[in-house]
């Protein structure tokens, strides 16, 4: 039996990693649609406290048995990611709220081109034709799925630009922090996840009456609603971990594009679990065309050229001068 190569492992890790993620985030979707649908908690930002809070307890019990050793992250980091990944989360239920779903959903298509930006501005990639079509092509196939009404308004375009630019830098910085301070992603969800539990747990019952005009406290918790929080809650921790580790091993792009396989599967499961009445045959072009979109930015992207870092070098004949120079100088030492 031959032996199983370095890219051979790497490259079931990449996909054991999306799976996982796939996996939890579906999950946690089908969950929570059913809790807000059905049980009535339209309480999402608190719920969203609730599920890093849970993801805090689970670093906890890992740093005592030692699965996450002792790392820093300087405040000043944690405090600028922290303010990206709540105006995340706030700016999208907001934006919710105020747009229709057909431009709410163009707002989730636009983080692509704007984490791409990102990526050029601030890691110098650069992405070749085929890379850049092939985006072009997912955007287009999960457009059509999903896009249906659209109006916007001016309080609802500012929400929507807020949670757009928000999550595209959250989800950079995920990356970013992981590579310049050597953190897995036990580490950074260990400095990320209290922070983000006290401030979401302090703010989301407020936000929440904002919005739903209706109090946490005056919910009607029963058997089954608990049932369903805490098990929303424990699929956050798988979905909380493997949002971070797919950034880490790959960018936030990557993640973008490749992660509309969820809005996909997310559809398909809602036709079979919610009704039949969303799945019509627009929707099921879209599906294709999406599919068919992230396969070819699969293979764009991993050919050489397909996403690379740019290099800067100095001019050739700038070269030339300083390499005659250097022949001089080396003459002038032999004599």
């Amino acid at each position: 039996m031959a032996p199983v190569s370095k890219a051979d492992k790497k490259a079931a890790v990449d996909a054991a990693a999306w799976m996982f993620n796939v996996v939890t985030s579906v999950g946690i979707i089908i969950v929570n649609k059913a809790l807000m649908a059905t049980y009535g908690y339209s309480f999402a930002t608190t719920l969203t406290g609730l599920h890093f809070a849970t993801t805090t307890l689970m670093t906890i019990v890992l740093r005592c048995l030692g699965y996450i050793q002792p790392s820093h992250l300087p405040f000043t980091e944690l405090l600028r990611f922290i303010l990206f990944a709540n105006f995340s989360i706030v700016g999208m239920n907001v934006s919710l709220m105020w747009n229709s779903v057909g431009f709410y959903q163009i707002a989730k298509l636009s983080m692509i081109p704007v984490s791409c930006l990102l990526e050029m501005v601030f890691d110098k990639i650069r992405y070749s034709r085929d890379t850049k079509l092939s985006i072009g092509l997912v955007l287009v196939g999960v457009g059509v799925c999903t896009v249906t009404d659209v109006s916007v308004n001016t309080k609802g375009f500012v929400a929507a630009v807020v949670a757009v630019w928000s999550t595209a830098l959250q989800q950079y910085y995920v990356h970013y922090l992981q590579r310049k301070y050597s953190l897995n992603s036990f580490n950074l969800l260990g400095h990320t996840a209290p922070a983000q539990a006290a401030t979401l747990l302090v703010v989301g019952p407020f936000l929440d009456y904002w919005l739903t005009e209706k109090r946490v406290d005056m919910y009607d918790y029963n058997l089954v609603s608990v049932l369903f929080i805490t098990l929303s809650c424990t699929i956050a921790i798988g979905t909380n971990l493997s949002q971070f580790i797919c950034i880490g091993r790959f960018t936030a792009v990557s993640f973008q594009v490749l992660g509309h396989m969820k809005t996909i599967l997310v559809l398909i499961m809602g036709f079979f679990f919610f009704g039949r009445e969303g799945l019509n045959l627009h929707v099921v072009v879209g599906m294709i065309i999406a599919v068919l979109g992230m396969i070819w930015y699969g293979n764009a992207s991993s050919k050489p050229g397909g996403k690379e870092r740019r290099s800067y070098s100095l001019p050739t004949t700038r070269q030339q001068k300083l390499g005659a120079a250097s022949d001089s100088d080396d003459n002038e030492d032999k004599a």
